[in-house]
Order: structure tokens, then C-alpha cells, then sequence
């Protein structure tokens, strides 16, 4: 009997001595750091078993030890699943690190920046070859109606809900931007992006949106044609593609509504998606008496009250780009 009592003794104090040992083992492996070096994007699919995550886990040289994360995971499930989708895994996270994140949910967001000034078609491009959207762009949106900015998002996202959240962009900020127009704009909210698209496209400086906003304002009060290469461009593309070479003089006579050197009054749509900056000098444009303006060779432009004065700047740009050939 007491040689029973001491095998039963014994017993215990080495099941006593493997649960100490196992306790150590699971909190060394689920709490050092792991063995990633580099940040890591990780994407688990719906419906993955935990030890199918576990398996993905280890030959992405996330975790060293597959048991160690499946034993941590089914205790943690105790407060929440694991979810779906794409995370962002820094250098030397822990089991219990990973698992956290994977319980909270807080997936990956990728940004996309779209720049002023692209035409639609010419953003679904860019949108076409972003791997981490999904799907196809059945049909392209009005020209004008989606927002330039940068965008943040999750893998799998459709390209036409992300179109979808960019024209609601537009939408709201157009909305802001119109309250604060100034009161005898001449301009409906559909003409204002008509004309920003165009001052867009004709400078990239902040400080002289105002101005040519008001230079072709004032062309349009007095019936004179806007005369913008942009709009030549689009007429020649029809936003489909960069032209590639210079506008000759043929160009300038091409039958379209687009050429505002033969049509007087706005394009019938805007010409490309104008920006917050050229929007807004549009509905608070500088009050001016120019009616024309022509590159200064500096990377803005001379303005011109009369022709004489506007010949004068065209020589003088003339004269620079001849000297600096």
C-alpha cells in the first residue's frame, strides 16, 4: 500500500512538473517576439480552419511553432474568432500579437493616390491596374464627376464602387465648395466643374487658378471664345490618351463642340476632373480685366488686358523658347 501511495506520489508531482514545463513552453512561444524580419502582408481567406491559418502562418515565416499559435488561438477564441482579410504583420510580433490583430479585425488599408487633371478614362486606367481591386469597370462615369485625392481601401474592393466613393467625393465637396461661392458667380454648379477642369488644365500653379478663372470669365461675359488648347486636346482624344506632340494649326481648326477656338461659350462637358484648388477658383474667381494669358517661360503665364499687350508676351515667350533652343 504505501509503495502505491509513493508510485502515486511520483506520478503527480511529474504531471505537476510537465504542466509547469508546458505552462513555460506555451508562454515563452506565444509571447517572445517572432521570427519576422520585414513587415509582412498576410491575407486570410474566409472559412480558413485555425490550423489551416496556423499552417500559413509558419510557411510565411511568420511564427516558428504551428502548435503554440493552434493552442493560443482556440484559448483566445474564448473572447472572439479570428476574421477575414488582409493585415499588415510587423517585424517581430508575437503569437499573441497576431492573434490580437487577427481577433480585431483591423485589416489592411492600401492607398491610392489619383492625381488632378486625369480624365476618366484615364483613371480607370490607373484603377484597372491596381492588383489589389477587384472586378471590372462596366461603364465609365461622367467626365468631371469623380474627385482627385487619395483614397484608402482594402483588398478585394470593387473598381466600381471605388469609382462609386470617388463621385460621392466630388459630390460632397462640390457641395461644401458651392456655399462658399461668390454671390454674382455667372455659372451654374454643372458649368463651375466644366470651367475648373479647364483652368486644370491650363496651370499647375495654386496662385494662378483665380486669375485664369477670371480671364476666361470674362471672355465668356463678353461672347469672345475661351481659345484653350485643352479643350483642342479633348476634342482630338476624346480623353482617351495623352497627345503626344505639339497642337499644330490644323489642330485648332478641328470641327468639334470640344474646340473652344471655333465653338464660343463652355465645352459640353468638362474635359477632364478638376481638383478641390481649381474648383474653388472657379466659384471665387479674381476679378479682372484680362482676356488673355500665354506662358512666361518660368512655369506660369503673362497676362494681357488688350492684344496688343498679349502680342507683345507671345514675342517675348517666342523669343525664349528660340534662345533656349
Amino acid at each position: 500500500m504505501a509503495r502505491f501511495g509513493s508510485i502515486l506520489l511520483t506520478l503527480i508531482f511529474l504531471g505537476a512538473v510537465a504542466a509547469v514545463m508546458g505552462l513555460r513552453w506555451y508562454t515563452q512561444e506565444t509571447t517572445a517576439p517572432g521570427p519576422l524580419a520585414a513587415e509582412k502582408l498576410v491575407v486570410i481567406e474566409p472559412g480558413h480552419s485555425t490550423k489551416a491559418i496556423s499552417a500559413e502562418l509558419y510557411e510565411e515565416g511568420v511564427i516558428r511553432s504551428p502548435l503554440a499559435f493552434l493552442v493560443d488561438a482556440r484559448l483566445q477564441n474564448m473572447k472572439a474568432g479570428m476574421k477575414a482579410g488582409e493585415y499588415q504583420l510587423l517585424p517581430g510580433m508575437s503569437i499573441d500579437s497576431i492573434i490580437a490583430l487577427l481577433q480585431s479585425g483591423k485589416t489592411y488599408q492600401h492607398k491610392l493616390t489619383i492625381p488632378e487633371g486625369l480624365t476618366v478614362a484615364e483613371i480607370a486606367g490607373i484603377l484597372k491596374n491596381e492588383p489589389a481591386l477587384a472586378g471590372d469597370i462596366a461603364a465609365l462615369p461622367p467626365e468631371g464627376s469623380l474627385l482627385p485625392e487619395t483614397y484608402k481601401f482594402t483588398r478585394g474592393t470593387p473598381r466600381t464602387v471605388f469609382l462609386a466613393r470617388m463621385q460621392e467625393a466630388m459630390q460632397q465637396e462640390l457641395n461644401g465648395l458651392w456655399e462658399k461661392r461668390a454671390a454674382d458667380l455667372p455659372l451654374s454648379r454643372e458649368e463651375a466643374v466644366v470651367l475648373a477642369s479647364i483652368v486644370e488644365k491650363e496651370t499647375a500653379l495654386p496662385a494662378e487658378r483665380p486669375r485664369v478663372a477670371g480671364v476666361f470669365l470674362n471672355r465668356l461675359h463678353k461672347g469672345i471664345p475661351l481659345q484653350s488648347d485643352p479643350t483642342v486636346i479633348y476634342a482630338l482624344t476624346h480623353g482617351q490618351a495623352r497627345l503626344e506632340r505639339s497642337l499644330t494649326h490644323d489642330d485648332l481648326k478641328t470641327p468639334s463642340a470640344y474646340n473652344t477656338y471655333i465653338a464660343t461659350g463652355l465645352p459640353p462637358t468638362a474635359i477632364a476632373n478638376p481638383g478641390k484648388a481649381s474648383i474653388a477658383a472657379v466659384l471665387n474667381p479674381e476679378k479682372n480685366n484680362y482676356l488673355y494669358f500665354v506662358a512666361n517661360g518660368s512655369g506660369g503665364h503673362s497676362f494681357a488686358a488688350t492684344l496688343k499687350e498679349h502680342n507683345n508676351n507671345v514675342a517675348h515667350w517666342r523669343l525664349l523658347r528660340k534662345n533656349a533652343n
